[in-house]
């Protein structure tokens, strides 16, 4: 996703823009530009292809440029390939407006030929440029007026800011299906597309929701409702995270600082809601009975959160005895989805904002469904439609591979299904509190893992050149393996796959040959033996096999395999907390060897805003 940040009060815009820019860096961007008024020079427009630093740069980290509002962007190309013309800001044809867009306008390509059959000249590829164009269109002197024509106007998704040179006492911000949060200052006030942006300067905040546009000034920020301009009343939230939590803290990335966070990260999650042995959720309204009603719990997510969910399949069908579907989100709208008023949604997202998971949840709203979300930033788009949510509290996530908030996510998953199992009565008291004192468990045996990296990092050595890596498991272990292969494909660029084991025999067995690296994952006890076949199925066509399994079977597994990493004994549903740290310490330790750029993987983004 694209950042956005936005500067008005009384110090120089342009370093605090590039600042809140650098905070932003994570997100994946191939260019970044900033505009700036100043009384002598009226709108500067400075924009590069390439690293923040190159732009930087060019106006000597902000001191060549010199006013006291501005707009900064860091973008990811969508419309027009990667340049300092198809970089934000894009500005109108005569200069008055300078805009910055996150989204996707879907009808940028109609609105285009229409301007330019009325004379009107544009000069980059992008959809946002149609939004500059169209704001000098419709001006006659009032920016609210023109700019309520435009939102009329166009379709598709955006975060919006705006400068006018013949207002630049104030930006304007509006939102439509991207985030957008407000930062509330004394004698200043920022917009940016993500808090990190903001929170060196003030921890006062509140988000944007679709369909409002917000004016700011020097002294406040108004907000207002899309068409007729409504005053909306915001509630502001406070941002209790010390900025610290978004920096690197010594370590060479913040990958690597986000995987030695989980261990506290898992225990702020579970920790508040365990007491005295029993999973209280107080933010939870779901009844005994409406769970007993419930025809289907369906699981929506995408990415490593619809890995999340896969595991939650195994774990909640177990506990609760009901029927759990694992569905995409950017699939759910289109497969006819068969939802009712008895059917339950749990969503997922890290972020809060994924445009297709947000979409399925309204999607499955209209239905009737209710819906249980589980993000971690607070006052997210996700969190705020949602009936219930569940935050993750794993603090700021930085990295674009994920790795604690996934972590997080499974602690709450197995919070709910502890929860709903109680309420349903569908779990012995035995299990249960075994359970739980289990759980609580579950960080120190993360940081047991964690101590022992150099010999994952050993492993790394021996693999890294591998052009193309599978991973094997059945149940819960399959799971994992979809991770463990997402982490090491999408950080390193090895082709990797994960495979259902019983499955290779029907067709990918086929992809082995000698040499081939097959990461098998046996910690699933019950099906232990079953996946021990399988490995001797691929060691018989000379793959090399790296096994995950826990100490209590680590002996069995070296009779077979060539390398094993193990991890500590736990209560099987807790297993996939366990396998996935040395999976993640795989893929971070093979991509440091093969020189890839970790935190800021080729072609990704944090957080996927455009459908």
């Amino acid at each position: 996703m694209c950042g956005i940040v936005g500067f008005i009060g009384a110090q120089e815009a342009a370093p605090i823009l590039l600042d809140g820019l650098a905070r932003l860096e994570y997100r994946g961007y191939d260019s970044a530009g900033i505009a700036i008024w100043s009384q002598e020079k009226g709108m500067e427009v400075v924009k590069a292809k390439g690293r923040l630093q190159v732009l930087s740069d060019m106006v000597d980290g902000g001191k060549a440029l010199k006013g006291t509002v501005g707009l900064g962007h860091t973008r990811w190309a969508t419309h027009g390939e990667p340049s300092d013309v198809n970089s934000h800001p894009q500005v109108s044809e005569n200069g008055r407006f300078a805009v910055v867009h996150n989204g996707i306008i879907e009808n940028y390509a109609e609105i285009r030929e229409i301007l330019q059959s009325k004379g009107v000249h544009f000069v980059s590829q992008t959809d946002t440029e149609v939004v500059a164009q169209l704001l000098e269109y419709y001006y006659r002197g009032d920016v609210m007026e023109a700019l309520t024509k435009v939102l009329h106007r166009i379709e598709g998704a955006y975060a919006l800011g705006i400068l006018c040179a013949d207002c630049p006492d104030r930006l304007i911000a509006a939102r439509k299906d991207s985030p957008l949060i407000l930062g509330y200052g004394d004698g200043f006030q920022m917009l940016a597309s993500d808090v990190t942006a903001v929170i060196k300067y003030t921890r006062e905040v509140c988000y944007l929701d679709d369909g409002e546009i917000a004016v700011l000034t020097r002294d406040g920020i108004e907000v207002l409702s899309h068409p007729y301009l409504l005053p909306v009343k915001k509630e502001r939230h406070h941002v209790d995270w010390e900025i610290s939590a978004a920096e690197k803290g010594g370590y060479e990335h913040f990958m690597f600082k986000e995987i030695m966070e989980q261990p506290k990260a898992f225990r702020d999650t579970i920790s508040p809601r365990i007491q005295e042995g029993r999973v209280v959720l107080e933010d939870l309204h779901i009844t005994a009975q409406q769970l007993r009603e419930m025809d289907k719990l369906y699981i929506i997510a995408c990415g490593s959160s619809y890995h999340v969910g896969m595991a939650a399949k195994y774990t909640l069908e177990r506990l609760l005895h009901k029927s759990v579907e694992v569905t995409l989100a950017s699939e759910f709208r289109y497969c006819e989805p068969i939802v009712t008023d008895k059917t339950m949604v749990l969503v997922i997202s890290q972020s809060g904002e994924t445009i297709d998971t947000l979409a399925a949840l309204r999607e499955a709203k209209r239905l009737g469904a209710r819906v249980l979300s589980i993000v971690n930033v607070v006052g997210s788009t996700i969190a705020r439609e949602s009936h219930d949510v569940l935050y993750t509290w794993a603090g700021p996530e930085i990295a674009v591979a994920t790795t604690k908030a996934y972590s997080t996510q499974l602690a709450v998953v197995y919070l709910v299904g502890l929860y709903f199992a109680d309420l349903l009565g569908t779990i012995e008291k035995a299990e249960y509190d075994s359970i739980v004192a289990e759980l609580t468990c579950i960080p120190d045996k993360i940081q047991t893992i964690l101590d022992q990296k150099e010999q994952i990092q050993y492993f790394a050595s021996i693999f890294f050149n591998h052009p193309s890596i599978f991973f094997i498991g059945r149940n819960i272990d399959y799971a994992v393996g979809m991770e463990g292969s997402l982490k090491l494909k999408e950080i390193s660029y090895i082709h990797s796959e994960a495979y259902a084991a019983g499955e290779l025999k029907h067709g990918t067995i086929s992809l082995i040959e000698p040499g081939t690296l097959v990461v098998a994952l046996a910690s699933y006890g019950k099906l232990f033996e079953k996946l021990m076949s399988n490995v001797v199925e691929v060691k018989s066509r000379g793959a090399d096999v790296l096994g995950v399994t826990t100490e209590s079977r680590k002996e069995t597994m070296a009779k077979t395999v060539d390398h094993v990493v193990a991890v500590p004994d736990t209560h099987p549903m807790l297993l996939p907390s366990l396998d996935v740290i040395p999976l993640q310490l795989f893929a971070y330790y093979v991509a440091l060897m093969r020189g890839c750029d970790i935190d800021k993987p080729r072609n990704l983004a944090k957080s996927v805003t455009v459908e």
